[in-house]
């Protein structure tokens, strides 16, 4: 099987690794890929998200499966315009059409399609800048802290929690003045859910589906989870509290009902749904719908799987995923994303990186934002490295990730040394 892998992050680092293990690869190609990812895939130039350009990779490789990465490409159509060309007939592809998309692409249309198929989530309404004093009157009505998420894409910065009323009003002001861009034309407003964080993962070919293993992300720069939110900066896997019978809620409560609602609404959908969980009292309700792996949470997923992973894909795209059986390690996984100093506001990049390639076991070193020069690794990007292990529990993990950090360096590099803290 030629498969063409589109994005560049660590989370497309981790999904190269997995696939590249398999049996059933003849070809994989990355595009445009990263150093990292370049170790065990052909990088092709281009940018993901410009159909024209994938289109042009597809054929030249006689590719057999496209799976999309970061979600840009799926909430632009990329499956549609696939779908829609006579000589891309053959190509599978794992990855949402543009309506399914949507549950990440706009907050909006996720809260109505959760509200519909009676799937516990916060109260809301959403609103646009012609109704802000209804906005206004809305968030009266609610207890502090005031949780304020753009409708559209913000790569990961659209969502406020904010303790005090009158900074709500401020920053709503600002939202539908352009803070967020087109993202913020609409907002949705929503209740406060208190607990503990969850990321939960579903492969589907629309009718059938595989759970992955589950996570923890630890989405604040500074540690005891403070400061700003980044795109994260660790994740663990397992997460203790997701027991068997946690889980069995959130299967019958949350992943049937999502796949059933599709269904429901003859909204075809063949790929993953991140699911962003609370996890109050032992109850979950959805967050967040997000139409690809999570990042940094599938450096660590992609560790804990033991079956044959693109067979798991490739049953996805062609509606057979009820043949498949998904094998996990019960080991814990755990990752660390070293970060340039200044992230996740303005960061210098350009520095030499020293001892990425070290060689440990039931370790890697995924690459997130680096760029070979002239033989040297560099800093590309604010998120630079993840360090991946998997060990016995979550000691001995946190034990192995930082000494695999330690002997990592580049100038300002960063990381939050309290990962799994919260989970001992």
């Amino acid at each position: 099987m030629k498969v063409l892998l589109l994005g560049s992050g660590g989370r497309e680092h981790a999904l190269a690794w997995k696939i590249a293990q398999s049996q059933q690869l003849e070809a994989l190609y990355c595009l445009p890929g990263n150093p990292g990812i370049a170790q065990i895939a052909h990088n092709l130039p281009g940018n993901p998200s410009d159909f024209a350009t994938v289109r042009e990779a597809l054929l030249a490789h006689q590719i057999d499966l496209l799976v999309v990465g970061p979600e840009e490409p799926l909430v632009k159509g990329i499956r549609d315009k696939v779908e829609a060309d006579p000589e891309l007939a053959g190509v599978g592809i794992v990855g949402p059409g543009e309506l399914g998309a949507r549950l990440e692409g706009s907050k909006e249309f996720a809260k109505a399609f959760m509200q519909r198929h009676n799937i516990p989530t916060a109260a809301y309404q959403s609103f646009g800048a012609e109704d802000l004093e209804k906005a206004q009157a809305f968030l009266k009505t609610l207890q502090p802290p005031y949780v304020l998420k753009a409708d559209g894409l913000a790569a990961g910065k659209g969502v406020l929690i904010l303790e005090d009323y009158d900074q709500a009003c401020a920053e709503l002001q600002e939202m539908f003045g352009g803070k967020f861009g087109a993202a913020g034309s609409r907002v949705v407003i929503e209740e406060f859910l208190s607990g503990i964080e969850a990321s939960v993962f579903v492969l589907t070919d629309g009718k059938n589906y595989l759970v992955l293993p589950e996570a923890k992300d630890y989405k604040r720069i500074g540690e005891g989870d403070t400061g700003l939110n980044t795109g994260g900066m660790g994740s663990v896997s397992p997460v203790p509290f997701a027991d068997a019978e946690f889980m069995r809620r959130v299967e019958e409560r949350i992943i049937r009902p999502t796949v059933e609602g599709l269904v429901a609404d003859e909204i075809p959908y063949k790929g993953f749904i991140f699911i962003g969980l609370m996890n109050c009292g032992g109850d979950p309700y959805v967050i967040e719908y997000n139409v690809r792996m999570g990042d940094p949470e599938t450096e660590s997923v992609m560790m804990r799987i033991q079956s044959d992973f693109l067979g798991h894909l490739a049953a996805a795209a062609a509606g057979t995923l009820d043949r498949e059986r998904m094998e996990i390690d019960p080991r814990t996984a755990l990752s660390v994303i070293l970060v340039s100093g200044g992230y996740p506001e303005a960061y210098q990049k350009g520095f030499e990186i020293q001892g990425a390639d070290q060689a440990v076991s039931d370790a890697v070193v995924f690459h997130a934002g680096t760029v070979l020069k002239d033989e040297k690794l560099l800093t590309q990007g604010g998120r630079v490295l993840s360090c991946s292990v998997q060990a016995a529990n979550i000691e001995q993990a946190r034990e192995k990730a930082y000494a695999l950090a330690a002997g990592i360096s580049f100038e300002g590099m960063y990381y939050r040394r309290d990962i799994g803290n919260d989970l001992l």
